[in-house]
């Protein structure tokens, strides 16, 4: 009986907007969760009777149902922090958790570090990311973990020297060792450091012995020396620099080179003294020490040595990367957040606990770096706002509530309809 059918199909509709209401309702619920994506509804009709058979048309309908909950994966809003490890992503992906239950995926990056150095997320469960060796990136996949909050002393191995000397200059002056600064053309200072890390202040002498030709000698105060005395220079290195009737750097020639700091420093510590690529070495003479016709001076110094530091602070940069800041000024990158990508977003499984997990539906997670085969950006001291619209979800519940209640009156006129039909035997 047609009436009868029509109970089954008010009863539906109310299903349908019940489960309606129940997406809305999560959507609200969540309107300030970090990085939660809304969900739509999406409803179907149900099977159809057909009066003709299979010859289609004059059908009635069996009413409706909640077909599918789609996530809605659209940017959020961005929103700014002061907190060093919230991360957010611009773009597609996800971060990568190692949760209890398996490797797990989420755009919510509210981290921090544990007790034991590592990145977790609010719930403890670590981050994944791509470790550093010796400063240089690696394609392992681990947590993110910093290691080392102290670094040892490191000595001086190489100085780099980049500098003009004047091609101006006479030579004329015998370089003694006794005096200097009185025989030298040009002279400099700069900093190294012995084993131990402790700082030692070198100086530079220069002197032109012939056209196109100089020498160099690295001397130290008598007080960095257990056999020196204060105030008196000493040797330590010595070599010679060649340049081309250009100007250009030629060659460089080492000489003497070994310095015997005192305070406990190992003797005999070699330290390579390097002014630019020559055209010996294969350079262009763009990246070297010259000898041009202008004041001699020194453009740039780089040592390769350090003192020993401990932690001062982490930060992210905009490719994910953790650099660890140390207290004598020295970074070291320590590992890259890793970013997933899938085919399919909406095939995800999700979790709870702002966790989704790959499914036969997403396919499997294609983990890289950020900014790479169309992931998305790292946006450090940030975080990615609920994607939820309150005013449109108080017009859907508006809108479910309408169809509830007319679903409602479906029932009620069929109920009506049936003590008539009741009515006919009294």
């Amino acid at each position: 009986m047609s009436i009868l059918r029509s109970f089954n199909i008010g009863i539906s509709g109310m299903n349908a907007a019940g489960g309606g209401m129940s997406v809305a309702g999560d959507n609200i619920a969540n309107a300030g969760t970090t990085g939660f994506k809304s969900s739509r509804a999406e409803f179907q009709d149900m099977l159809a009777v057909s009066l003709k058979g299979v010859g289609g048309g004059d059908q009635i309908g069996s009413g409706s149902r909640l077909a599918h909950v789609k996530q809605i994966f659209n940017q959020g809003d961005i929103t700014r922090t002061d907190n060093n490890t919230d991360l957010a992503i611009s773009g597609d992906g996800f971060f990568v958790i190692d949760s209890i239950t398996g490797r797990a995926y989420t755009r919510d990056g509210s981290f921090n570090f544990n007790k034991d150095g590592e990145l977790v997320n609010g719930d403890g469960y670590k981050v994944l990311g791509f470790s550093y060796l010796a400063g240089k990136p690696t394609n392992k996949l681990e947590s993110i973990k910093l290691d080392a909050t102290t670094i040892p002393a490191r000595p001086t191995e190489k100085v780099g020297v980049l500098m003009n000397l004047d091609s101006r200059e006479l030579a004329n002056k015998a370089f003694d060792i006794k005096d200097p600064e009185g025989t030298s053309n040009f002279a400099n200072s700069l900093v190294v450091f012995d084993n131990v890390g402790t700082e030692r202040l070198v100086n530079m002498f220069f002197n032109k012995v012939d056209n196109n030709k100089w020498e160099y000698h690295v001397m130290v105060d008598g007080k960095d020396t257990d056999k020196g005395k204060p105030g008196e220079m000493i040797e330590m290195a010595n070599g010679k620099i060649n340049f081309n009737d250009k100007g250009i750097l030629q060659e460089e020639v080492e000489g003497k080179n070994g310095f015997d700091f005192g305070g406990g420093a190992a003797p005999g510590q070699q330290i390579k003294f390097d002014f630019g690529k020559s055209f010996t070495e294969g350079g262009d003479g763009f990246r070297a020490t010259t000898q041009y016709g202008a004041g001699s001076s020194v453009a740039r110094h780089t040592q390769d040595g350090n003192s020993a530091a401990t932690l001062a602070s982490l930060t992210f940069n905009d490719k994910g990367i953790l650099t660890a800041v140390y207290d004598n000024e020295n970074r070291r990158d320590v590992a890259q957040v890793s970013v997933a990508r899938f085919e399919n977003n909406q095939g995800l499984f999700k979790l709870g606990k702002n966790l989704f997990r790959e499914s036969r539906e997403s396919g499997m997670a294609a983990v890289g770096r950020p900014t790479e085969a169309g992931r998305g950006e790292i946006l450090i001291r940030s975080l990615e706002l609920s994607t939820v619209d309150l005013a449109s979800e108080f017009v859907n519940l508006m809108t479910l509530s309408r169809n509830f209640k007319a679903n409602t009156k479906v029932i009620t006129t069929a109920d009506d309809m049936i003590q008539e039909v009741l009515k006919l035997k009294s």
